[in-house]
């Protein structure tokens, strides 16, 4: 445990972006678990500001008591690395960052059913969640998947900061997710 005092809570480490998937359960250990029912997967780049709020809502989510039928996942910065995560699960939650138009700090809720649907990558060089849902689509049915979008006003490279007004989302964003856990 690195810079954590003897005896201190868990400790955690930023993801490394496009390390994989990071996850978080409390059967995180048993490997005959049957896999959870909810996949929670929240998706953004810590390292553009605004655009990384699915990785901070991971952490704020990871801070909460869930049932053991949920499983959070910090999926970095997307990528068909979680296309058999997405796949393996009968109902998905997903999280991240949209430039919709709506004010910063928005947050909006919708059930998802084509690609379509999906907010496009952020940055010209992503492969974003519309992305990873047309590959999905490819190779069978999808999940039922519900997605949870917080409104972004810009990006800004090369910080981990979140603006005031979407770091004040967080809260609203993890009613939602448990709202949508039941």
């Amino acid at each position: 445990m690195e810079g954590g005092a003897p005896g201190s809570a868990k400790a955690s480490s930023w993801p490394v972006p496009d390390a994989g998937p990071r996850r978080s359960s409390e059967s995180e250990g048993a490997l005959s678990a049957p896999p959870p029912e909810i996949l929670v997967l929240c998706v953004g780049n810590l390292l553009v500001g605004d655009e990384g709020v699915g990785g901070h809502a991971f952490r704020a989510l990871e801070r909460e008591a869930w049932p053991p039928h949920v499983l959070l996942v910090d999926g970095g910065t997307g990528g068909f690395h979680l296309l058999d995560l997405l796949r393996s699960q009968a109902r998905v939650i997903l999280v991240d960052a949209t430039r919709d138009g709506s004010p910063a700090g928005t947050v909006a809720q919708f059930r998802a059913r084509v690609a379509a649907d999906f907010p496009p990558a952020l940055g010209a060089h992503d492969i974003g969640l519309r992305d990873l849902i047309t590959a999905a689509t490819l190779l069978g049915p999808l999940p039922e998947i519900d997605v949870v979008t917080i409104s972004i006003a810009e990006l800004k490279p090369m910080t981990l900061k979140l603006s005031p007004t979407v770091a004040a989302a967080l809260p609203e964003v993890s009613r939602r997710v448990r709202a949508l856990v039941g």
